[in-house]
């Protein structure tokens, strides 16, 4: 028996502790007692999803996607939140999901102290009182994100700002400062003498590994930090890690601040600023490592810029990897180009240590694999297959219905109250609503999943058709139907290979 699924969104971001209106307890009492006093609740299923610390300027939050996915998968009938700004601040992607997606799969969304109740517009958007609804939320996180900056930046220049989480080799002491963690720290002074000696930063990291010294991730993970993924480092250290501590100056005890500024309020992308841009502040906590060494070993560290550099591309680029330790392959571009594992290459006794394969051979194996499961497959004719008739006429006669029968509910409801009808009468008839309201919401519910059933059928042999072409007009792996059909390639030293698609049963 099908009930009618009720959504609660509460969302609460760093900004928002100070209000106590905009807790978590307070959002979640107003919203079970909106969805209380619906004629919907007397039959229905009640679901809180909760965003607590998160931004409202996107919808990378785990819970309000994990609410999308349902609301795509017609297991939500209606949304309640508090304001549209608990839903989000980025009016474009607020209203797509308002006006086009919900409505596509007749999800009822209401926003209490907006006034606002999809059901009530028909197919309207609300008008322009909800669009500047809309702006004035994006508007206002602009504006805090603004004065945030500015607040912080303040801070810079006097010498007060800090980040929350040190660089490897410090630790924070009991009045907040950065001060020199020893174990780490002398891990630090070691890599700095081993790149004042000449010794390039590969070579230390097999030097790392020879002495068994855990890499950043392990040490923090060993200290009761577990913000790191260490389950395929294996105990070996990167060159990458190695350069940025050899490029950071902050071992010096200068605090260099500010370095990146965001591309877009609210956004995650950034840019490196010029230096003279930069916070840079002296003795703000104590070094790890002399400035004389510091500079030897700027100097000596080689370092290459090509600006005029092309952008190198080849059919498996970011989809091969390492069939032993998960690392993504690396690419030799010479005349006989060869894959190789280079995350392995401090410990020589390691499955894949010093794991080579001719690049030519194994994209020419990718595409033969990828052609014979094709043929293999229950091939498609020449002209395609007949498209599935995805289309279900039942679908408005059904809403209709059920319209109807929600409509013929309230006014039972209205007619009990003004007296026209007893409590006995009221029950019986609306009982007698309800279950054919649900016979009819069970019956337009399996409606849906047969066109669901019929649309899935139908994008899986479009996508079959558009491979089958793919492939049978390629004459080699190509960069386009890498792209297409492959989402990674394992690779093995004995040349054994696995891959996964990105469609799982475009070959069944």
């Amino acid at each position: 028996m099908q009930k009618y699924v009720i959504a609660l969104y509460i969302r609460l971001s760093i900004e928002d502790y100070k209000y106590d209106s905009l807790s978590i307890e307070n959002q979640s009492l107003v919203l079970h007692e909106y969805a209380a006093s619906m004629p919907e609740a007397l039959n229905a299923e009640i679901t809180e999803f909760i965003d607590n610390g998160y931004s409202g300027t996107n919808f990378e939050r785990p819970q309000v996607q994990k609410l999308i996915e349902m609301v795509r998968a017609n297991q939500i009938d209606c949304i309640i939140v508090k304001d549209f700004s608990r839903f989000g601040r980025n009016s474009i992607e607020t209203g797509y999901f308002i006006e086009r997606v919900f409505p596509l799969f007749h999800t009822r969304f209401i926003s209490i102290s907006d006034d606002f109740d999809s059901s009530k517009f028909k197919g309207d958007t609300g008008g322009m009182d909800v669009a500047f609804k809309y702006l004035i939320s994006e508007y206002y996180s602009r504006d805090m994100s603004i004065k945030t900056k500015s607040a912080k930046y303040a801070k810079m220049q006097r010498g007060e700002y800090q980040s929350k989480i040190c660089p490897y080799g410090y630790r924070k002491s009991a009045d907040g400062r950065m001060e020199p963690d020893p174990e780490a720290a002398a891990v630090v002074q070691l890599i700095f003498q081993l790149a004042a000696e000449g010794i390039n930063a590969t070579a230390i990291t097999r030097e790392l590994f020879r002495r068994n010294i855990p890499t950043p991730g392990q040490y923090k993970a060993a200290h009761g930090n577990h913000t790191h993924d260490i389950s395929r480092c294996h105990g070996i250290w990167s060159t990458s890690t190695i350069l940025r501590i050899l490029e950071d100056e902050r071992y010096t005890g200068v605090y260099v601040i500010g370095k990146r500024a965001v591309l877009e309020v609210g956004g995650n992308r950034s840019r490196l600023k010029d230096r003279e841009s930069w916070y840079i502040i002296p003795d703000h906590h104590p070094a790890i490592i002399e400035k004389a060494v510091f500079d030897t070993v700027q100097a000596s560290q080689l370092r290459f810029s090509q600006p005029n550099k092309k952008k190198r591309d080849y059919p498996l680029k970011g989809k091969a990897f390492c069939g032993c330790c998960g690392h993504a392959l690396s690419r030799t571009m010479q005349k006989t180009s060869y894959y190789h594992c280079r995350h392995s290459e401090a410990d020589v006794e390691s499955r894949c240590h010093k794991m080579r394969l001719n690049a030519a051979e194994l994209e020419q194996t990718v595409f033969l694999t990828l052609k014979k499961q094709m043929e293999a497959a229950a091939p498609l004719a020449p002209d395609g297959t007949l498209r599935v008739d995805a289309s279900v006429p039942e679908h408005a006669e059904y809403e209709q219905q059920i319209e109807t029968l929600q409509d013929g509910k309230r006014t039972l409801y209205e007619r009990y109250l003004m007296g026209e009808i007893d409590l006995n009468t009221y029950k019986a008839e609306k009982a007698a609503c309800d279950e054919l309201l649900l016979k009819t919401k069970n019956a337009y519910a399996a409606v849906l999943a047969q066109a669901k059933q019929k649309q899935d059928e139908q994008a899986r042999q479009d996508s079959r058709k558009e491979a089958s072409k793919a492939i049978f007009d390629a004459d080699a792996l190509t960069t386009e139907l890498a792209e297409l059909l492959i989402d990674r390639v394992l690779v093995y030293p004995d040349k054994r290979i696995e891959i996964a698609y990105k469609i799982q049963d475009i070959f069944a």
